[in-house]
């Protein structure tokens, strides 16, 4: 039993040394790339896909953003018909955050397109503010995806705006369908998937979770 452990302990030994010596050329790499990585830019970020999360991960940076001391300005276009728990928290900062729900739900609950267009052109004036405002070191047009869809705003005209922001702010976009304009600009887009969602087995949205 004792020779068993031994030779256990000195294999253990072994594979340690051979990690830390992996781990070592790994640092050595990874320190060399970062070397490599000196621009610092505003970026246009897009959040797209089918799967869960996009706001969520939107407002995260947010938080993040806030942590930093940096103001933000958070529009949400469809949104605005219920109250959520993040805009509780961020009306608790109105120094850092401004956050402005201003839609009046899914299209297909409203059923009136000019509505819904008049609507999303109010809610893109204030999103061009913020991208104007130098005070407004990032801006997040929620669920803006969404009504490009449909036609609702002119695509041209969003990618004008973004272009022409200055160079350290940040814009973050959101919303299924991202348009295809939209994503050659962007500096970092990230698709959500869905691999498994509750409301598929009948389990309906709930606090804290989806609002």
């Amino acid at each position: 039993m004792d020779r068993t452990r031994r030779i256990a302990k000195g294999q253990a030994v072994q594979d340690d040394a051979r990690h830390n010596e992996r781990m070592k050329k790994k640092q050595v790499a990874q320190q060399a790339k970062l070397a490599t990585k000196t621009v610092e830019k505003g970026l246009l970020i897009v959040h797209t896909g089918a799967g869960k999360g996009k706001t969520t991960a939107a407002l995260g940076m947010v938080a993040r953003a806030m942590g930093h001391g940096m103001k933000v300005g958070v529009v949400q276009f469809v949104k605005g018909a219920m109250t959520t728990g993040e805009k509780i928290i961020f009306d608790a900062f109105p120094d850092l955050v401004e956050f402005k729900p201003m839609g009046e739900g899914f299209t297909w609950d409203t059923q009136d397109r000019a509505r819904d267009v008049a609507t999303t052109r109010t809610a893109w004036d204030e999103v061009r503010r913020m991208i104007a405002d130098p005070s407004y070191a990032m801006v997040v047009a929620d669920e803006l995806n969404v009504v490009l869809r449909y036609d609702y705003l002119p695509l041209d005209e969003v990618l004008a705006a973004v272009s022409a922001r200055a160079a350290m702010k940040h814009v973050v976009i959101t919303g299924r369908n991202a348009p295809q304009g939209l994503i050659d600009i962007a500096d970092l887009v990230t698709e959500m998937t869905v691999v498994k969602h509750p409301f598929r087995s009948g389990v309906k949205a709930q606090a804290g979770i989806e609002f």
